[in-house]
């Protein structure tokens, strides 16, 4: 009786703390989504954790709304397709009051704008997919902009009905181009824009919420985020490189969940009962469980009922690949398993390098990203995933296959771990202060404290505009000890730091008590999630039920006191940028962190560089002024930019013809002069494609630079076993 009392209590107070909206949300021709009372209780408390701990210190005010305003504009219809421009000016009034919405946790002003812009979004691809069936004539003028982020807002319906029409006619006569039958290409356009209407309906309250957190965090720093709890899952497992479930990434198709691929080791690798393109038309729990028709959901949805603690099982229903919808379903039963992502870790090969009459072996390990299993590593598991761990192993194979140097490939990858960053630049230096992190208090030094090396020859490291974060630690700090040669272009530049925040742990206890409450008198448990087509998706209990925000706390500061802030790190050999500073990195977000730095800190170099790096310039550069693929690398960088410079498109038949003709005879004179160039004849226009192994002209050149470093090193113009001191 008294529990009932209490919960009873628990739900008036819910309903009575829930925002009464100052705008009504519902828009004719959208999904009328609303926030719930979970939403308003984590966006207050997001309001109150920014202005208390964030490294900016920003208030939430009048000139922060005018901020996240134009950047919820821009989330939303960022190419400018879809919203009008009365639209635009009817949302104005709400420029400067999203601050005090924000702090009250009232969201029905962002999701009136969410709801209109959907009830657009579908009356285009209602309005073009009739215009599929006319017939257009692609002998005239004409052309489509594919990109209209710098153009006006539809200034009417009409205007829009034009641009859509545009492309409409541009999707169609990119399938006459490839060939296809007419009667056929209006049929595929038109079931790939009845399946964007399709998507559209699925859409739900926690999709329009994530993209009004990203306009709210990302208006203070790009890379302070809040991920909804299905979204944080995934986060965490990407970290960690390892989930619980069968081993299969899934993927949409024409409504159906289907098999894109069977991870390796994985439960469903080792049963061999699952195939890539086998559609899933429905899943049970358990043995006896009864089948959950999934035919429709959501890709998500799916996900979260296939996986599941490790030990238990789950069947699915399967049409197999290539088999009509109408055939008898297979049912697989699996027991679910921790599922690790190897094709996601740290790999290595051995490259083979001749280099004035010698070979030389150099073994390159690539690094995707600083992950680590937090969770496994505080239960105290022996075998926890991590990079340095991975990346020790493989040095191990690596010495005893006697290589001569190692280049580490950090290209495209976007940072992770920080104590993984230390740590591996702990295996190649004795010890030390590897980074320097700043919060709003003081500034702390993050040291190596591991005096073994498990690498002490020559070293390498290649970096791209997108390494970034940890990426720039390791990179910058191989640098500053002159431990290596880093190759490559100027990386991303992101020196902040972010901590993991469970919104658990932020949320009152009676706030807590008070969701549980409403959610138990409206809709079941709250750690549940609402389906688009009714019913509950049940979260895995490891799923951050508030969601988690990456809170952006402290920078990053080299060990010579320098910020990686905004410059990231300059390479000792540097290689042609294709995306420039201006449009990439964070040198391009208006709201990132300046640069500053400040003292450096006290450490022993490994070795010092100075003289060795403009000897390995010179002779880098020798080679570049006589390489085809240099020239090659140079022509695709101004093809590139000049293709990023342009938003639209011809629609006259025979000139779109000719571009792309012309386009694909360059491709094919390059590959011949490639092939001519290894002894192989040529080939034809039309000829089968013959699969040839990726020409990875960086990386190649990066090897020689490599094998001079070995040469001048024999030559004790480099010396390991003499380093110098800074103080």
């Amino acid at each position: 009786m008294l529990k009932n009392k209490v919960l009873a209590l628990f739900i008036l107070a819910a309903l009575a703390c829930k925002a009464n909206p100052r705008v009504v949300a519902d828009v004719p021709g959208s999904n009328n989504l609303k926030a719930d009372l979970q939403q308003e209780v984590i966006v207050k408390n997001l309001v109150d954790l920014f202005e208390k701990y964030h490294y900016k210190n920003v208030p939430l005010n009048d000139s922060l709304s005018s901020v996240i305003f134009d950047r919820y504009l821009k989330n939303l219809d960022q190419g400018h397709n879809y919203l009008l421009a009365s639209d635009v000016k009817a949302f104005e009034r709400y420029r400067t009051t999203l601050d005090d919405d924000l702090r009250k946790g009232d969201l029905s002003t962002l999701f009136q704008m969410f709801n209109t812009f959907q009830a657009r979004y579908n009356e285009r691809i209602r309005y073009s997919i009739a215009q599929i069936d006319k017939d257009y004539d692609y002998n005239g003028g004409g052309t489509y902009a594919y990109d209209r982020s710098k153009m006006p807002w539809f200034a009417s319906a009409a205007e829009a009905d034009a641009m859509w029409t545009n492309r409409i006619r541009y999707d169609l006569l990119n399938l006459k181009i490839a060939g296809s039958d007419a009667a056929k290409n209006k049929q595929t356009l038109k079931a790939r824009y009845e399946n964007l209407l399709s998507q559209a309906s699925k859409t739900n309250n926690q999709d329009a919420f994530a993209i009004m957190m990203d306009a709210f965090t990302e208006s203070i720093d790009p890379h302070t985020n809040y991920f909804p709890p299905l979204k944080a899952q995934e986060f965490n497992e990407e970290m960690a490189k390892n989930f619980e479930g069968i081993g299969a990434r899934l993927t949409m198709d024409n409504e159906l969940v289907k098999i894109a691929e069977i991870i390796n080791g994985g439960p469903a690798y080792k049963a061999k009962t699952l195939h890539a393109n086998d559609r899933i038309i429905g899943i049970a729990q358990g043995k006896d469980g009864e089948f959950v028709d999934v035919i429709g959901w959501r890709i998500d949805n799916a996900v979260t009922k296939i996986k599941g603690p490790k030990g238990t099982v789950v069947r699915l229903k399967i049409i197999p690949a290539g088999q009509d919808l109408s055939s008898t379903p297979k049912i697989v039963e699996l027991v679910r398993d921790r599922v690790v992502l190897e094709d996601q870790s740290a790999k290595k090969t051995i490259k083979t390098v001749t280099s004035g009459g010698k070979a030389f072996k150099i073994g390159v390990i690539t690094i995707p990203d600083f992950y680590m299993d937090f969770k496994a590593y505080q239960k105290g598991d022996p075998d926890y995933k991590s990079t340095t761990r991975d990346v020790r192993r493989l040095l191990d194979t690596l010495k005893r296959d006697k290589v001569d140097a190692v280049v580490i490939d950090l290209r495209r990858n976007g940072g992770g771990s920080l104590p993984e960053a230390i740590q591996l630049t702990g295996l190649f230096i004795k010890s030390g202060p590897v980074v320097q992190t700043r919060d709003a208090r003081k500034v702390e030094v993050d040291e190596d404290e591991d005096p073994g090396i498990a690498w002490e020859g020559p070293l390498g490291v290649m970096v791209d505009r997108f390494s970034a974060s940890a990426s720039e630690i390791f990179a910058g700090a191989i640098q500053d000890y002159g431990r290596g040669i880093i190759m490559g272009t100027q990386t991303y530049g992101k020196g902040t730091v972010q901590s993991a925040i469970d919104m658990s742990r932020v949320i009152s206890t009676s706030d807590k008590m008070m969701l549980m409450a409403a959610a138990a008198g409206e809709k079941g448990p709250v750690h549940n999630v609402q389906k688009p087509n009714g019913g509950t998706v049940t979260m895995l209990d490891n799923t951050p039920k508030f969601g988690q925000i990456n809170l952006t706390m402290a920078k990053f500061y080299r060990v010579t006191g320098n910020s990686t802030q905004h410059k990231g790190v300059f390479p000792d050999i540097q290689f042609p940028m294709i995306y420039s500073a201006e449009k990439y990195g964070e040198s391009s977000e208006p709201s990132a962190l300046p640069w500053d730095s400040i003292k450096t800190s006290k450490f022993t170099p490994f070795a010092d560089l100075r003289q060795i790096r403009p000897v390995l310039a010179s002779l880098h550069d020798k080679r570049m002024k006589a390489s085809p693929e240099y020239k090659y690398l140079v022509d695709d960088i101004a093809e590139f930019n000049k293709r990023d410079d342009e938003n639209d498109v011809t629609l006259n038949e025979a000139q779109l013809r000719k571009e792309r003709d012309e386009q694909e005879a360059k491709a094919l004179a390059r590959d011949n002069q490639r092939r001519a160039a290894k002894g192989l004849p040529p080939v034809k226009k039309g000829d089968p494609k013959v699969k040839a192994d990726p020409i990875d002209f960086v990386q190649d050149e990066s090897l020689q630079v490599m094998a001079d470093f070995i040469k001048l090193s024999a030559g004790d113009q480099y010396t390991l076993k003499k380093p110098i001191v800074k103080q």
